[in-house]
């Protein structure tokens, strides 16, 4: 019998047992494909890390995140986690951890920066591994029927509903005040029939909605429903978090802006989250998306496979 290690943690929050709960297998060599899928969804998370040694030795790992279905090219928590989990060790497969780690991934390269309080590793700051991605536009009906809302209940003051990515792709609608965001509920039927209509080959239809306020735009009240990849609602989605933010600032009017946006996640589950996120735009391009939270360490074991 053969046993791996494993962490978990909470992550966009300093509250155990608050934000998104992760799985990180700090060293998963000698797990097969097969393996690791059992592994995740065993746990039941939304997602789970496994770590092997990088393919490029001049990065700090490859990094394979796995939903309790399907394995997936980039997620937000899961490399802010990981970071977390990896940067609190003495060794990364032989090197020290140091300030800055590089993740290899199916996306592409992770850039990430630990945050520390007093030395001690607190959190993780991300760079998305890939430029924005826009389209296609979703219809109203298909939206409200997925969150059991009425049509009128998703606004487009902003925008219309639209899947975008930075590394991993979703359908975002504003909905039109928090209290109706939290009314929301899916519908999975409805996301069966979107998922024919607006077809992914690397994930299955998942939706992301908002609220804001024109008092205070960028700060955002959110949630995640990804019911067909057993996710029913997700605490924090920091891969959809940057590409909000890097969508709603490639929006705006001006050819030069530095935003800071705070979204807030989790509230109706119980597991609140605050996820920040910084978007670099110059020339009227993004050029720069990062995503950054606490996390807490939760539990420590070993798995039998």
């Amino acid at each position: 019998m053969t046993t791996v290690s494993f962490a978990t943690v909470d992550v966009f929050t300093s509250e155990r047992f608050a934000g998104n709960q992760l799985a990180v297998i700090p060293d998963a060599r000698g797990l097969t494909d097969r393996q690791m899928q059992a592994i995740a969804t065993e746990f039941g998370y939304s997602e789970v890390t496994f770590v092997l040694p990088p393919g490029d030795p001049a990065n700090t790992a490859r990094v394979r995140i796995f939903t309790p279905t399907t394995e997936v090219p980039f997620a937000g928590h899961p490399n802010v986690g990981t970071a977390f989990v990896l940067g609190r060790q003495s060794e990364i497969f032989g090197k020290l951890p140091g300030d800055h780690l590089r993740f290899e991934e199916k996306a592409g390269l992770v850039e990430v920066a630990l945050l520390r309080q007093d030395s001690v590793v607190t959190g993780a700051s991300i760079v998305a591994p890939q430029q924005l991605a826009v389209g296609p536009i979703i219809d109203t009906a298909t939206i409200a029927a997925c969150a059991s809302l009425r049509p009128e209940s998703v606004s487009d003051r902003c925008h219309a509903p639209v899947r975008i990515s930075v590394g991993l792709p979703f359908a975002v609608t504003e909905i039109r005040d928090v209290e109706t965001l939290a009314t929301a509920r899916p519908n999975v039927s409805a996301f069966d029939e979107a998922n024919a209509r607006y077809p992914l080959a690397e994930d299955s239809f998942s939706l992301f909605l908002y609220a804001q306020t024109q008092q205070q735009p960028w700060q955002i009240r959110a949630r995640m429903f990804a019911p067909l990849d057993n996710v029913i609602e997700d605490p924090a989605t920091g891969s959809a978090c940057a590409a909000l933010g890097a969508y709603l600032v490639s929006l705006l009017p001006d050819d030069d802006a530095e935003i800071e946006l705070t979204i807030e996640q989790g509230v109706e589950m119980g597991r609140r989250s605050l996820i920040t996120v910084a978007v670099s735009k110059q020339g009227g391009s993004i050029r720069k998306v990062g995503v950054s939270g606490d996390c807490v360490a939760v539990m420590r074991g070993s798995i039998e496979v």
